[in-house]
């Protein structure tokens, strides 16, 4: 039987190239395609594939959070994240928000059907080029320490990647629906809870943790 995929990523060069890279590997088939994790999810109700490719940093939605939604809209769904970047911290943001695996877009093609059959077979997946010795190191950092970004309520974290991406109060209240004067609300609860007190920070930091990149 083939593995149905569906491919999510912002960038439709990077789409068009591993779309077609997944159609040279016999028994699997890309049944859908998205550029942003809300659209991917949609996609998901309607074709319902065993398996979700998603690139980590999507506008709007990005793939952390789209896991999240994955896992209470589509929990049949395997996620497989797809990221530029290599940092433990990266790497349990995906795990702990639902993610199968976790894959470095510069990774080697075999390792791609790799990550793919052994996801949908039910095992989890790390890029080769993760050491194992520095997620546990991180662990163990984060349940001695904590992690900030577990204390923002979902609004909260959509607000940061807003924020982080340019917009403005008056913009992220239109894309949101709300208020002005509550998006300003949850700003300062964000602020106040990560302990970050101005607009740059915020961005550097929804940056370093994967809501967004510096390229968005």
């Amino acid at each position: 039987m083939n593995i149905r995929v569906l491919l999510a990523d912002d960038h439709a060069l990077v789409r068009s190239g591993i779309h077609s890279l997944l159609r040279t590997m016999p028994g699997i088939q890309v049944v859908a395609e998205a550029a942003d994790g809300a659209t991917a999810l949609m996609e998901a109700e309607t074709h319902k594939p065993d398996l979700a490719i998603l690139d980590i940093a999507m506008k709007g939605m990005n793939g952390i959070e789209a896991v999240r939604h994955f896992r209470a809209r589509c929990p049949e769904v395997r996620l497989l994240m797809l990221s530029m970047y290599s940092s433990e911290e990266y790497v349990m943001q995906a795990l702990n928000a639902g993610a199968s695996g976790y894959l470095l877009k510069d990774s080697a093609s075999h390792e791609l059907e790799k990550a793919i059959r052994q996801i949908t077979q039910g095992q989890r997946y790390l890029d080769s080029f993760l050491s194992p010795e520095a997620l546990e190191q991180y662990m163990r950092r984060v349940a001695e320490k904590g992690s900030n970004i577990e204390v923002l309520t979902p609004r909260q974290r959509q607000i940061l990647q807003l924020i982080a991406e340019g917009d403005n109060t008056k913009e992220i209240a239109y894309r949101l629906s709300l208020s002005g004067k509550t998006v300003e609300t949850h700003r300062a609860q964000l602020m106040d809870r990560l302990d970050i007190h101005d607009v740059p920070g915020l961005v550097r930091y929804a940056i370093r943790i994967g809501l967004t990149t510096a390229e968005k």
